[in-house]
């Protein structure tokens, strides 16, 4: 009954907000919607009705937290099964206002300036190790908050792009290597690139690279595209998830980037990997060692 009246009212008011009212969950709703809409008779022609369509983009638009533009939300349409033309996608996406967060200009963060001891480029930006833990790229972010500043350091695998390691505590990137390590224990000689910040740079996260055997790269001074997939990585997370957002504690950020990390190793489209997401990549890719060997 209720989802009744949302549909009787949404045309007056925000779905969201009736939804709050009415105490359903707005993905709930589409869901609701997406079902009603498959349980109709089907066109001749056997293609979705428009309106059937529709409840599937607003399904995944609510469950991506309106990360994905037209050409995700068409690919993940495909991944379900759901066969349509990309056109028809982006026009019923731009009829009806269903867009991804708007993107802005993000502060550069490095501390570059310092007397350390700087590790040579050894990816010179070959991003493509050919099997995972071979190849590992870390970097810094800052998210605001009304509490100040929220620092956050991850740790990727450039195989699958999957975030391996991370870390909002105070010493950053030591705890985020420390993660990914024992998450992943890879081989010794494993590659650990970054920028040239003064954190990277350090005697202490030097020696914890030593300690487990990897080899330090850094990029060159001022060029961001010498990191491109972590900078890629944070593009993703602010522009898809945090952007226009406020947080009124630390703690509520952090919370916001943990459940987008979640998702996007487990579940976000990634156009590098083939629309799939960084875990189901390196699953596929395990499944197929496995083949080779059997």
């Amino acid at each position: 009954m209720k989802y009744a009246w949302i549909f009787l009212f949404r045309a007056m008011w925000p779905i969201t907000l009736i939804c709050e009212v009415l105490n359903v969950s707005v993905s709930g709703y589409f869901e609701h919607q997406r079902r009603h809409a498959q349980d109709r008779p089907k066109m001749p022609s056997g293609r979705h009705s428009n309106e059937a369509l529709l409840a599937h983009i607003r399904a995944i638009h609510v469950e991506v937290k309106g990360e994905y533009g037209w050409p995700m939300v068409w690919k993940e349409l495909l991944a379900r099964g759901i066969r349509v033309g990309k056109d028809r996608v982006q026009r019923l996406m731009k009829a009806h206002g269903i867009k991804a967060r708007g993107k802005r200009k993000f502060v550069v963060t490095t501390d570059s300036k310092h007397s350390l001891p700087v590790a040579e480029n050894l990816l010179a930006r070959d991003f493509t190790p050919s099997e995972p833990d071979r190849v590992w790229s870390s970097d810094i972010t800052y998210i605001a908050t009304d509490e100040g500043w929220l620092y956050l350091a991850c740790v990727i695998d450039l195989f699958s792009r999957q975030v391996v390691g991370w870390s909002m505590q105070t010493s950053l990137v030591t705890d985020a290597l420390r993660m990914a390590w024992f998450r992943r224990h890879p081989g010794t000689g494993l590659i650990f690139h970054s920028d040239r910040g003064s954190q990277y740079c350090s005697g202490s996260f030097q020696a914890a690279l030593a300690s487990y055997g990897m080899r330090s790269s850094m990029s060159r001074k001022g060029n961001c595209w010498d990191n491109a997939p972590t900078e890629s990585l944070w593009g993703s997370l602010k522009v898809g998830r945090l952007y226009g957002k406020k947080f009124a504690t630390q703690r509520q950020a952090m919370d916001e980037v943990i459940d987008w990390l979640a998702f996007y190793n487990h579940r976000r489209l990634h156009s590098t990997l083939g629309y799939i997401s960084p875990m189901r990549f390196e699953e596929n890719w395990h499944a197929g060692q496995a083949k080779k060997t059997a």
